[in-house]
C-alpha cells in the first residue's frame, strides 16, 4: 500500500524515501534545531510532508553541494528555511489544510457565483496561504 502525499511518514519511510539511514535522520535532528518531527506517546517520530521536503534540502546540500553541517546552520540562521529549500535547488511547496471555518467566511463576503466573490474567496484563500508558509516556513 502507498501513502499519499499529505501522508505522515515514520521513520523508516522518511529514510527509504530519502535515501538515508534512520540513524542519520535522528543525528541530524540533534544537529538542526529547525527539524521537528510529531512525536507520539512512546516518542514514535511521524514526519509531516514539510519536513521531509526540509530533510531533502538538507541531504542535498550535504551530500550534493558539499556543505559542512555548520554552513547549513548559518545557511538557516541568514536565510530561513525558504533560504535553506532554495539553496537546495527545490521551490518551497508546503502541504497546509485551511481550516472550513476561515473557508466559509472568506465565500460569505459576496456570492461566491460571482465575479467579485470568487476574487474574494481566491484572495482571501492566497492570503491565508501566505500566513501559514510564513509560519511553517520560517
Amino acid at each position: 500500500m502507498t501513502k499519499g502525499p499529505d501522508a505522515f511518514r515514520t521513520i523508516s519511510e522518511a529514510a527509504d524515501e530519502l535515501g538515508v539511514p534512520q540513524h542519520v535522520l535522528r543525528f541530524w535532528e540533534t544537529r538542526f534545531s529547525f527539524i521537528r518531527p510529531m512525536k507520539r506517546a512512546g516518542g514514535r517520530r511521524f514526519y509531516r510532508p514539510h519536513d521531509i521536503q526540509i530533510l531533502a534540502a538538507i541531504k542535498t546540500l550535504l551530500h550534493g553541494n558539499g556543505y559542512a553541517i555548520k554552513g547549513v546552520q548559518q545557511l538557516h540562521k541568514a536565510d530561513g528555511l525558504k533560504g535553506l529549500i532554495a539553496a537546495a535547488g527545490q521551490s518551497p511547496t508546503v502541504v497546509a489544510r485551511i481550516p472550513a471555518p476561515m473557508v466559509s467566511m472568506t465565500l460569505t463576503a459576496a456570492s461566491p457565483r460571482s465575479p467579485d466573490g470568487l476574487s474574494n474567496a481566491l484572495a482571501g484563500l492566497l492570503a491565508a496561504k501566505r500566513r501559514l508558509d510564513a509560519v511553517l516556513l520560517g
